[in-house]
């Protein structure tokens, strides 16, 4: 996908770009089948259906524990069909983030895109952007912590090469620009305001099954953090000191 080139808002602003898809696994030729193996669901059905297995053995094991048997388990086909489909385990890695975690953290930028200059708006954007995020996708927080957070994940170059160069980065600057225009408590770093709101939302949601547990309740999800992150986060600010 095509890059658009950054427009300005205002001096030495930077408009928010469009988070660029990485590229997707280079398709492969279909092997000419023998009789009585060609699947019975419809091929793209049947894709999806492949994706939506490895994600979820890739959340509940960890992406270097896992390997195309149980990937073909849980979805209730052959290890041949999947290596039909994706060649092997790093395709189908590839094809899962191109196409699954990807769109994700598109939507979640695209809301602090258009957020503008006001760090209320902006802190709002990304907190209900992770929270309906999740809400929607609950594979996202595990993925997260075992994937990007832990060292040796097998995601966190994505998230350094690819995500953190716009979504944190913008939130910073953005942030900076609040500060110099006296809108942001100057005592706050804005770099680790960023890291807050991460900290905030994606830690709270992945290890919520402890705290539900601790403190014996089940009310601890995503609405309830969203509530609590945006509580937290806008009294904070200092927004309306000068």
């Amino acid at each position: 996908m095509k890059r658009s080139t950054p427009t300005t808002s205002g001096p030495g602003r930077r408009a928010a770009a469009p988070l660029e898809a990485p590229a997707k696994p280079v398709a492969r030729s279909p092997r000419k089948r023998t009789p009585g193996r060609r699947p019975t669901a419809d091929a793209v059905d049947l894709r999806e259906r492949l994706l939506d297995a490895a994600l979820a053995c890739f959340a509940a094991r960890g992406i270097s524990a896992t390997s195309l048997r149980d990937i073909a388990r849980r979805a209730g086909v052959t290890p041949a069909l999947v290596h039909y489909y994706f060649g092997d385990k790093l395709q189908l890695q590839q094809a899962v983030v191109a196409e699954r975690l990807w769109p994700v953290m598109a939507q979640v930028h695209a809301g602090v895109g258009e957020a503008g200059d006001d760090v209320a708006a902006l802190v709002a954007a990304f907190v209900n952007g992770i929270t309906r995020a999740v809400a929607a996708h609950p594979w996202l927080p595990t993925l997260w912590v075992r994937e990007i957070l832990c060292e040796g994940g097998a995601l966190r170059e994505v998230m350094i090469e690819r995500i953190g160069p716009l979504l944190p980065q913008l939130l910073a600057e953005r942030f900076t620009a609040a500060q110099r225009a006296e809108q942001l408590n100057p005592r706050l770093d804005p770099r680790l305001m960023v890291v807050s709101m991460v900290g905030l939302t994606m830690f709270p949601l992945a290890s919520a099954p402890i705290w539900q547990q601790l403190f014996g309740t089940g009310e601890l999800g995503a609405d309830v953090v969203q509530r609590h992150a945006l509580a937290l986060l806008t009294q904070g600010l200092e927004l309306e000191h000068g």
